[in-house]
Parts: structure tokens; sequence; C-alpha cells
């Protein structure tokens, strides 16, 4: 009851003086409308709004659900043959890390634009579904595997039995990201793709109107989609992990595979990154298309070094890229700290959380195409709104994914070093945050390729420089050449900030 007071009481101050703001003009020289001036333009535009709406619930449903199986699937093959997850590294971590601005000209070429927009949505969807299943799976008991082994239970029945139930919490708290992101998708899919239907292309259609309570009329409705699939993840968690808290500290975990050879380790170094590349040649020559407009990776390679003017296209790419990477590096670096700070005054005054959650929770709902050009109404054009909308991007997933790990802390575990008389600050750091150390590299894992995404749209919609404005020039002159090459490096980028991540990881996992 004093956490549904605490929830009420946050949202309700924060429309009080949002109300107040509007009215009164104190933001921006009155940018930013009142919530009553809002809810009035949805009413009077309610007709318009329907078909939009439902055109991209209907996309996003689809790619949830198709990026959610396949996930699952990949999960369970990963779990049973561990060497599944280092020869599918490169084709997985290249579908997370790629930006969805990056690739929907090149799969508007490939594929229908009603098909496209559920691809893109999928593509969010997927790798943090995989995450989270292959993350709560291993944290399963290995004496309650050893149980199921010893009366004659194969691999796959201590998959089913165990490692699928005690990772549950952790796949529907995975869920409660992956909703809102199929939203997202969704919305970025119909950006550029002719669509009549949609609430990204009702929002690209009203950018230029200059009105912002029709802009943020729009924002509200996506968030207010986007929340409604986060809250139907969260309900399914509740129902399902009712009582589920872990009465034992799981022993014996093994978060990646070992290598015992160095020549396994070569080889396995080596598909991991050409199967990606592999991928893509065989779609393409599957699709059959003009290898004027779709490049194979030798056409990028062309385009950048042997072709006439290559030259100029490589240090039009590299001034793009050297004003993109800082402005990610620092969004990334301030979201993943926020998350971490506001997680950890989670469990030592939760009260204070919960009244700020209903501002973090629009932060995440509200799709980040229909966020971006509202924090420039509030902030410009410059390098302050694009931090801004790199770090909103980066700070709920990881927030939610180190809540959970926080969550899963045995009790018992509390209870041991209570007894020693450890007060609440020692109870955190010798107990909670150790345990939770997998859920912290986790969540830095998930948030590294959304820090660039957040700066691209930013420059694409904003600012008018780096990789995201390059990217959309590159696609008002047809130069696709460069619409390919934006697209590796943009993935060449956030698989290095990944790269980073995870071996720090692998360091700090082998000290536990």
């Amino acid at each position: 009851m004093r956490s549904r007071y605490s929830t009420i009481v946050g949202l309700l101050t924060l429309l009080g003086l949002w109300q107040l703001a509007g009215q009164n003009g104190w933001v921006a020289d009155g940018v930013l409308p009142a919530p009553s001036a809002i809810l009035t333009q949805i009413f009077s535009d309610r007709a318009e709004y329907l078909p939009h709406v439902m055109a991209t619930a209907k996309a996003a449903f689809l790619g949830f659900a198709a990026g959610n199986a396949i996930a699952l699937i990949v999960a369970m093959l990963v779990i049973r043959w561990p060497l599944v997850e280092r020869w599918t590294a490169g084709i997985n971590i290249a579908i997370f890390t790629v930006p969805p601005i990056a690739v929907v000209p090149v799969l508007l070429i490939v594929l229908d634009a009603q098909v496209e927009r559920v691809v893109i949505a999928a593509l969010m969807v997927y790798y943090t579904s995989l995450v989270s299943a292959i993350l709560g799976m291993r944290q399963a008991d290995t004496r309650a595997l050893d149980v199921v082994h010893a009366y004659g239970g194969g691999a796959w029945t201590a998959l089913r039995l165990i490692r699928f139930r005690s990772g549950l919490p952790t796949m529907l708290a995975g869920l409660r990201i992956a909703a809102p992101n199929a939203v997202l998708g969704a919305i970025l899919g119909e950006f550029g793709s002719g669509l009549r239907w949609g609430l990204g292309s009702f929002l690209l259609g009203s950018m230029g109107r200059a009105d912002p309570v029709r802009l943020w009329g729009i924002g509200l409705v996506a968030t207010a989609l986007a929340g409604f699939a986060y809250s139907i993840a969260w309900l399914l968690g509740v129902l399902f992990t009712r009582g589920a808290t872990p009465a034992t500290l799981a022993t014996g975990r093994s978060h990646m595979p070992v290598l015992q050879t160095r020549m396994q380790h070569l080889f396995q170094l080596i598909g991991t990154v050409l199967l990606p590349f592999t991928a893509w040649w065989l779609l393409l020559d599957l699709a059959r298309l003009s290898p004027i407009i779709a490049k194979t990776p030798a056409g990028v390679f062309e385009y950048l070094f042997t072709a006439s003017g290559a030259g100029d296209s490589r240090a039009t790419l590299i001034s793009a890229l050297a004003i993109t990477m800082p402005h990610a590096l620092y969004g990334l670096a301030v979201g993943i700290l926020f998350a971490f700070i506001l997680a950890i005054l989670g469990v030592l005054m939760p009260p204070l959380v919960r009244s700020l959650m209903p501002i973090a929770l629009v932060s995440q709902s509200m799709p980040l195409v229909a966020l971006t050009p509202l924090i420039v109404l509030l902030f410009g054009r410059g390098l302050t709104a694009t931090l801004v909308i790199a770090i909103s991007v980066t700070f709920f997933p990881a927030f939610v994914t180190i809540s959970e790990g926080l969550a899963q802390v045995p009790k018992i575990a509390f209870d041991v070093v209570r007894s020693y008389g450890a007060g609440p600050f020692r109870q955190l750091f010798s107990v909670a945050i150790p345990f939770s150390t997998p859920y912290i590299l986790a969540a830095a894992r998930l948030a590294a390729p959304r820090a660039l995404l957040g700066v691209m749209i930013a420059e694409w919609l904003a600012t008018g420089v780096g990789l995201g404005n390059l990217l959309n020039q590159s696609r008002g002159m047809l130069d696709y050449g460069m619409i390919w090459a934006v697209a590796f490096v943009s993935v060449a980028v956030a698989t290095m900030f990944y790269a980073v991540v995870f071996t720090i990881e692998s360091i700090l996992l082998r000290r536990f």
C-alpha cells in the first residue's frame, strides 16, 4: 500500500508541476504545453489517431512475438550446447548492435514496408530477451540439477524442470524491457517507409508543422502504447513469479564456456567474425538485388578504398564518426552510473525510488523518435540535447536489469552477514553487489549499443551532424554506397563498445 501511495504521489506531483509550467510558459518560452492542452488536442484528433495506433500496435505485437520466440529457442540451444554461444556470437551481437535507423533504408530495399517494420520490431526485442533468458537459466542451483541427473533425467529434462523455472523471473524482467522496445522498433520501421498508417509516419508528417501541442500529443500516445506493453509484461511477471523468491544460493555457476585449446579458440574466433559477413553475403545473393543498390562486404570495401572518390567518402565517414563516438561514450557512462545509483537507492530507500518511478517509466515508455523532437524543443539542437537522449535510452534497461539482480539475492545470504552485525551498507557491498555482478555487467552490455542508437537518432532528427545526419543525407542523395558504409561502421562501433564490456565482464567474473 505504501508503495502504491508513493507512486501516486510522485505521478501527481509531476503532473501538477507540468501543468503549472505549461500554463505559465516557464520552460523554453512556452514550448512545453500543459497536459490539459495536450489531452484536448488528442481528443480533437482522436479519429485520426486510431488507425495509426492500430497499425503500430499490430507490427509491434508481431515483432515482439517473433523476436521472443527465436530468442528463447536460441537460449535453450546455448544452455544445452554452450559452444553455440561462441559460434553465434557474431550474428547475435550484430543483430543487437545494429542501429535500426541505419538498416531501415537497407531493409526497405529488400523487404515490403509492412514486413520491414515487423522485422525491425523483432530485432529490437531479440537480443534483450536472449540475454535475459541465458542469464536466468544459468543461475539455476547446480544441486537441484544434480538431483535431476541422479534420478536419470537428461539435459533437456533438467532444462525444462530446473533451468527454465529458475530463470523465469529474469526472463520476465527482460520482457519488461523488450515490450517497449518492440513499440520503438515498429515506429522506427515506419520512418521513411512511405506507409500511410503508423505513429512513426504520423510523427514524421507532423514535425514540419511547428506545433508543440501536436508533437507532445503524438509522443504521449506513443508513450501510452509502450507503457501498455510494459504493463502487460509486468503483469505476466507478477502472475507467473508470485512468491518465487530464491531460497538458496546457486553454486558453481558457469557464465561462459571454457575453451580447452588455443586452436579451438582460434577457429571459434574466426567463425564468430566471418559468420555475420557470410550471412550478409548470402541474404543479398538470395534476394537477387542489383549490386548498385545492394552492397556486399566486397562492395562496401570497394566504395571506401578502391573506387573513384573513395578518399572523399572515407574522409566524410571518419569526420562523422569522430563527432558521434565521444557523445555515445559519455552518454553510456553517465546512463549506467545513474542506473546503478538509482538501483542501489531502491534497496536502501525504496520510497524515494518509487516516487521517481513515474518519471523513469515515461522516459522509457516514450519511444525515442517521439522523445527526440520534444527534447529538442526543451534543450535546443546542440550537444545537450544529444547527451540527454543518449542517457535516457541507456538508463532504464540498465536500471531494470540491475534491480532484478539485486532482487534475486537470497534472503539467507543477508541473514548470514546480518548475524555477524553487518548493517545495511555492509550487507549491500558484501552480499548484494557481488551477487548481482553478472546482472550489472549484463546491463552494461544491453546499454552499450543503445547509447550509439540514441546519439544517431538525435543527429538524424535534430543536430544535423555525425553518422545519423550522414545517413539521412545519403538517403536523400540515393548514395547507396554510403548508406551501406554507415550501416557497417555503426555496427562495427557498437560491436566494439560491446566487446570492451564483454572483455571486462570476462575478467571480473573469473574472480568470482
